[in-house]
């Protein structure tokens, strides 16, 4: 296998070479990017904790910082150990080139400056995360970004808002909190209808259960804070390019087809093709704005990893039993989760969700706002905290938390109203999980 410790310093992390590609997914979860050491025998990804690395002689460093060859120069843009787990998640998304970084929004913002000047715009979907919400709406328009939000469920409200400014599309696989489930075949038909990238967040997804560049995208990000690292240890991003976007198409993506100053000229989709756009994220991305992610963090992500598809089966089974349990319950008045028969995206989830709809959902409890603070505050084994992802099971009330800062209307377009509970389905006993919500839900 291919590896950046065989061949360290590839600032853009490959795609599997074709001995690697016919290794199956839980093979690539386990080796992808990875070997035994070549000095040490070690066969567990070491920790290079290090800031910079000596270079072989003078014209060595020189090529180095003109990117006239590979090789680690200093860990704010590349790193042995995050290599591999930039390799590792490029793998399984069988992608063409990653970067990882210190967690999802700082890959959202490294994405959205790579691409964007002053003055430009991009479509995101509604039903998102109310932090990227955020993030888009509020601290982006100070950048001189504008985010047009649309309800992606309806196709056609993409075109409607499309303009000569806008530069990429982006959306969920699954949405956070609601679990609406888009149709990315389509919306992707309709970002090569206007020459720009689909960005898709893979997040509660993971490349396990969906691979969004199967169906036309064609920048994936991770915040693998969640489940790629599954643990709720370790804060971490990851940018993954398809590398089938064509930047010459139109004159919209000038900063990778036109000469870049920091490098004397050079064009980064044409001096390095298929990932110029990793190559552009690393290397004035990474370089300029510095959410670096550390060594130690790449080894905790990477141990988590090896796990993702015996976990996300799991996480899985144990969320289908809960949803149906909650949608028995006579103290719930709702349940959206696409892994039920009764959900309205169920046929999207057969498509695009095969091996099951994820284990992050919301419920809507009777009573409203005052029996969505009860629940949550009276649960045992599940713990109310901020975060998805985690071996553990997770309640939050995102009304009076993460969505606390949108407005109403925001808060009911990204599924996150006042009766809402959002639930993160852990790995233990399912009867448990289910005992100690039944219990909550009859002390409201």
């Amino acid at each position: 296998m291919s590896t950046a410790e065989s061949t360290p310093g590839t600032p853009a992390a490959s795609a599997p070479d074709k001995e690697q590609q016919d290794y199956g997914f839980d093979t690539l979860a386990i080796h992808a990017g990875a070997r035994p050491d070549p000095v040490t025998g070690a066969r567990s990804t070491p920790i290079y904790q290090t800031t910079s690395y000596v270079f072989d002689d003078a014209d060595h460093a020189a090529e180095l910082f003109n990117l006239q060859t590979f090789g680690f120069i200093y860990s704010r843009l590349t790193n042995p150990t995050v290599s591999v787990l930039e390799e590792r998640v490029c793998a399984l998304e069988n992608g063409r080139g990653a970067v990882a970084c210190a967690s999802g929004h700082a890959a959202q913002f490294l994405t959205a400056v790579s691409l964007l000047d002053a003055g430009d715009e991009f479509i995101a979907s509604k039903h998102l995360y109310g932090g990227s919400v955020t993030q888009f709406g509020v601290s982006y328009p100070k950048l001189g970004w504008t985010c047009h939000f649309v309800d992606m469920r309806e196709p056609d409200s993409i075109r409607a808002a499309m303009t000569d400014k806008v530069k990429f599309i982006f959306c969920e696989a699954l949405a956070n909190p609601g679990g609406v489930v888009l149709d990315i075949e389509a919306i992707a038909a309709i970002a090569r209808e206007f020459g720009v990238p689909l960005i898709v967040d893979n997040t509660l997804a993971t490349p396990y259960l969906c691979r969004p560049f199967e169906w036309g995208a064609d920048i994936v990000i991770h915040s693998t804070t969640k489940f790629i690292g599954g643990h709720g240890s370790t804060m971490g991003g990851v940018i993954v390019e398809s590398g089938q976007f064509d930047w010459y198409q139109n004159d919209r993506f000038g900063a990778l087809t036109q000469p870049d100053p920091a490098y004397h000229g050079l064009t980064f989709a044409e001096t390095f093709g298929d990932f110029g756009f990793t190559m552009k994220v690393r290397a004035v991305g990474l370089r300029d704005y510095g959410p670096t992610l550390s060594a130690t963090a790449a080894w905790q992500l990477l141990q988590g990893v090896e796990t993702l598809p015996l976990r996300m089966d799991k996480h899985c089974a144990n969320a289908l039993a809960v949803a149906r349990f909650l949608e028995a319950h006579p103290r719930v008045a709702w349940v959206s989760y696409a892994g039920l028969d009764s959900s309205p995206y169920r046929a999207l989830a057969r498509k695009y969700l095969p091996k099951g709809a994820g284990s992050v959902f919301t419920f809507g409890v009777e009573g409203g706002y005052d029996a969505g603070m009860s629940v949550v505050n009276n649960v045992n084994l599940l713990s109310h905290l901020a975060n998805v992802g985690d071996t553990r099971s997770l309640i939050l009330h995102p009304a009076s938390t993460t969505h606390r800062q949108l407005t109403d209307e925001q808060r009911e377009a990204a599924g996150a109203g006042d009766d809402v509970i959002r639930l993160s389905i852990g790995i233990e006993s399912a009867d448990d999980i289910i005992q100690d919500l039944d219990q909550a839900l009859n002390r409201t």
